[in-house]
């Protein structure tokens, strides 16, 4: 493992039986790191496992192409009817996401108990 921008992987079975990979990037999600964690995001991303939690309780700044990675990794999970979905987002990054709208675009989540408590399936409107 290098020392780059730490970003922790984790598996989890959702009650209702779906596979679930949380993703726990670390530090700053701005232009020099967030080409890594989009790349993560792709190869991660699969029929396999198409649902994904990304934990943002330790990433104090983000930026346009940290909420870029975020998207197209939320478009590629939609492609495969998958979830892509979003948790303790630090308070000045939640500020990002609220100025640009982002905030109702993803599925947000307080806590990632919360957000892998929530239904998966076609019923989530």
């Amino acid at each position: 493992m290098s020392g780059n921008n730490g970003m922790e992987q984790r598996d989890f079975t959702a009650p209702s039986g779906e596979q679930v990979v949380i993703l726990a990037p670390t530090g700053r999600l701005d232009i020099t790191t967030a080409w890594q964690f989009r790349l993560k995001l792709q190869e991660m991303i699969s029929e396999e496992n198409p649902h994904v939690l990304v934990n943002l309780s330790e990433v104090n700044f983000i930026d346009s192409s940290g909420l870029t990675s975020l998207v197209a990794g939320m478009r590629d999970a939609d492609k495969i009817d998958g979830s892509f979905r979003i948790c303790n987002v630090h308070p000045e990054a939640k500020l990002v996401f609220e100025v640009t709208m982002m905030d109702s675009v993803f599925d947000i989540y307080e806590t990632e108990e919360e957000a892998l408590k929530a239904p998966y399936g076609a019923a989530v409107a």
